[in-house]
């Protein structure tokens, strides 16, 4: 069996286990989202999947309804007034994350691979990297999704965020998602999950960088934020 059909029969058996897992979790989130902020449950956003073709990615409701349309769009910045307080928690802990499974089980989206862009984010790559980027399904985490999890401090440290997000953070991720596309094995898929779990248990841990060796080097203006 050849190692793409491996990782989506694995992702249709991760993804119904962990449903099963987190349904306890989610049992008592919807009923404060339905009776708390603006009443909204879910959220769902186009996304560009494999082939090009857009989405709607699932997430649970973090922020106001008319987000997309206020202040910075579809780029999320440390200490958003738009995001609601119950959607700071679940964006912390990335509980807002968990309807993605749903995405995974029919098929929009893998376990592990480039997280799903906008599509005016999606834009911001170079096209060379957005034509290979297509090649992969989307993922639920990703070594990208890995190494920028604080990316919101990141562009919190910059004079001009959205400025810095496009010049600086996103040409290099693309370079990171280009390098799991030329290095996809189950090994790597393996890889990712553990890594995922490992570094929300242990934010400041450097394991990224020696569990995925040869990655491209960072910038000078993002290597201060890893612990290497």
């Amino acid at each position: 069996m050849r190692a793409l059909d491996l990782t989506r029969l694995a992702d249709i058996v991760f993804s119904a286990v962990f449903i099963l897992l987190v349904l306890p979790v989610w049992i008592i989130v919807i009923p404060l989202l339905r009776f708390t902020g603006e009443g909204e449950v879910f959220y769902r956003q186009p996304r560009v999947g494999q082939g090009g073709k857009h989405f709607d990615l699932l997430k649970f409701a973090t922020m106001l309804k008319d987000s997309p349309n206020i202040g910075t769009g579809d780029l999320t910045l440390h200490n958003d007034p738009r995001v609601l307080p119950m959607g700071r928690f679940l964006r912390k802990t990335k509980i807002n994350e968990l309807p993605q499974l749903l995405n995974v089980l029919r098929g929009d989206m893998s376990i592990a691979g480039p997280r799903p862009q906008t599509p005016r984010i999606f834009a911001l790559y170079p096209e060379d990297i957005q034509k290979d980027l297509v090649r992969m399904r989307p993922g639920l985490s990703g070594v990208g999704a890995i190494l920028f999890r604080g990316e919101e401090r990141m562009t919190r440290s910059a004079e001009n965020p959205a400025e810095f997000y496009a010049d600086v953070i996103k040409p290099y991720k693309g370079k990171v998602e280009l390098w799991y596309l030329h290095n996809q094995s189950i090994a790597a898929y393996l890889k990712v999950i553990f890594v995922t779990i490992w570094v929300i248990l242990f934010p400041q841990s450097g394991l990224p960088w020696r569990a995925f060796p040869g990655l491209p080097k960072p910038p000078t203006q993002l290597a201060p934020f890893w612990s290497r």
